[in-house]
């Protein structure tokens, strides 16, 4: 996903690569291989090691394109992509996928803030499976098909990394 922060030329992406488990993932940045482990995240901010040096982001406001936040002790605010709902629901299968496609995966890593189906329900292609929070922000994940809910793989309260099984869609 593409971020700018205001006041600096240029844009940067950044994606997880890979969720070693126990916090801990392999991040990519411009192209860039780095090592991330979280020491602890909440709705105030977040506590992570990136490359062994330690790093404090608290969230001050956020809005769907942009997040002011102090970094390290400097303010700075982080442009994120304006179509993010958009960008989500095309990921997790919405836009072009088959309707072959029996998972419905979280294209962001985040925190489950509720869970709108449950097993066995009909769905329409669209409808809202559920909602996560990541950066403060809250991002509906809808369903790629019309289908039966086969089962849900989340909970509302977990933690879901980026590629995670959301649920089975029939």
């Amino acid at each position: 996903m593409e971020y700018k922060i205001e006041d600096i030329e240029g844009t940067f992406n950044g994606e997880i690569i890979e969720n070693s488990g126990n916090s801990e993932y392999v991040i990519k940045i411009n192209d860039r291989e780095q090592n991330l482990k979280i020491l602890n995240m909440d709705t105030r901010g977040i506590e992570f090691i990136l490359d062994q040096k330690y790093h404090k982001v608290k969230y001050l406001d956020s809005t769907t394109s942009k997040m002011n936040l102090v970094v390290d002790g400097v303010p700075m605010t982080l442009n994120l992509h304006a179509d993010l709902d958009e960008i989500v629901y095309k990921h997790s299968g919405g836009a072009g996928a088959g309707d072959s496609q029996l998972t419905l995966r979280s294209q962001i890593p985040g925190k489950v803030i509720s869970v709108a189906v449950k097993e066995g329900a009909d769905i329409k292609k669209g409808d809202n499976v559920c909602v996560l929070e990541s950066m403060k922000m809250q991002v509906g994940v809808k369903s790629h098909k019309d289908g039966t809910v086969k089962s849900i793989k989340v909970k509302q309260g977990g933690i879901v990394a980026k590629n995670d099984v959301i649920a089975e869609i029939e």
